[in-house]
């Protein structure tokens, strides 16, 4: 996959005039990372929301900043958003060096239909969110897709060690043996949906969700 591209410029406007800015259509933003010093820069916000629409987590973005003749290589570290508007407030670009691995965590994604869900009534939970890994910037999954329709019967389990990986260029952090998702019985659904709380439970997507 092509890396994605984007054009900013250096930054003088720092503190509360960055409210300017915004309103002039600019996100402010800073690129750091290991032994790099912090640099302040600006993007146009429509470009910048539209990089983040089409671009997956950890995806590669060569960063062209205005008066630097070498593209740098980032991936996304941190968006701040408005809590009401989902404005975009800031964003934070971490460099990287293609030759030198980095931590990242990675979206687990449900994708298929359970016979246990389908069949007997249960409900898929998925349990975790994201899965730490550490690889080379260009190795780094889009994300883990969680094949449901392996979960055939009901109380069973979909663990970290059943993700498919490509051991020999990721290294995984988390647990093996941490459970990514799991079909629960008819009881526990009505559980859920009642709306008691599942301690370490979170409802994929089409399921009852808990209360927490």
């Amino acid at each position: 996959m092509a890396n994605s591209q984007l054009q900013v410029r250096p930054r003088a406007v720092t503190g509360k005039k960055v409210a300017q800015l915004r309103r002039d259509g600019i996100t402010p933003a800073n690129i750091f990372g290991h032994k790099i010093e912090s640099t302040s820069v600006e993007a146009d916000t429509v470009e910048l929301t539209h990089l983040l629409r089409v671009s997956t987590k950890n995806q590669i973005i060569d960063l062209k900043v205005d008066g630097e003749a070498a593209a740098r290589t980032v991936v996304v570290r941190e968006v701040s958003r408005h809590p009401i508007t989902d404005r975009l407030l800031h964003i934070d670009f971490y460099q990287v060096l293609m030759s030198e691995r980095m931590k990242a965590d990675v979206k687990v994604v449900m994708h298929g239909t359970s016979d246990a869900v389908t069949t007997y009534g249960g409900v898929l939970l998925q349990m975790v969110e994201t899965v730490a890994v550490e690889a080379l910037p260009g190795d780094i999954p889009a994300e883990f897709v969680v094949d449901v329709a392996k979960l055939t019967e009901l109380e069973q389990a979909f663990h970290v060690r059943d993700l498919h990986i490509d051991e020999t260029r990721v290294t995984v952090m988390t647990d093996p043996d941490v459970v990514v998702a799991r079909v629960a019985s008819p009881r526990l659904a009505a559980v859920v949906a009642e709306g008691t709380a599942v301690e370490g439970a979170a409802p994929a997507e089409g399921a009852a969700p808990a209360a927490t």
